[in-house]
């Protein structure tokens, strides 16, 4: 009786970690942290694009993205905070797309007026469709 006490203590437990860390998994999604800034325009298998908005001094709460592309509408400078607190500042130019690894960060649009733009974020594996040469 004694052992399956453990046994169950030990299934609980399990099952609270994993609870917690479902849980933290879905608050590191930007668009459930920042949900007013973050709009999905389209999420199927392969990626999931989301529009970006913010105002100068607004701050997003710590999140991640997958490797993505981002195209900036409008010009700015944006400051990140990585998960170990070490800050960076880029700034994007209107009409500019770059490339981004997946990564951490809280964020803060430092201006000038707003960001707008759109972030095409990459699923799973992905494969072009080639064609085999006739001889």
């Amino acid at each position: 009786m004694r052992h399956l006490r453990h046994v169950s203590l030990a299934v609980l437990l399990v099952a609270a970690v994993l609870v917690l860390a479902a849980g933290t998994a879905q608050a590191q999604d930007p668009v459930k942290v920042a949900p007013k800034n973050f709009k999905v325009l389209l999420d199927n298998e392969h990626v999931r694009v989301l529009e970006f908005h913010s105002n100068a001094g607004e701050k997003i709460p710590m999140h991640s993205h997958p490797a993505c592309t981002i195209y900036s509408f409008a010009a700015g400078k944006s400051k990140y905070t990585s998960p170990s607190g070490e800050t960076s500042e880029r700034d994007m130019q209107a009409g500019q797309a770059v490339w981004r690894d997946a990564e951490s960060h809280a964020s803060e649009f430092m201006g000038p007026g707003e960001a707008h733009s759109l972030l095409i974020e990459m699923k799973g594996k992905h494969h072009m469709k080639t064609s085999a040469k006739k001889k």
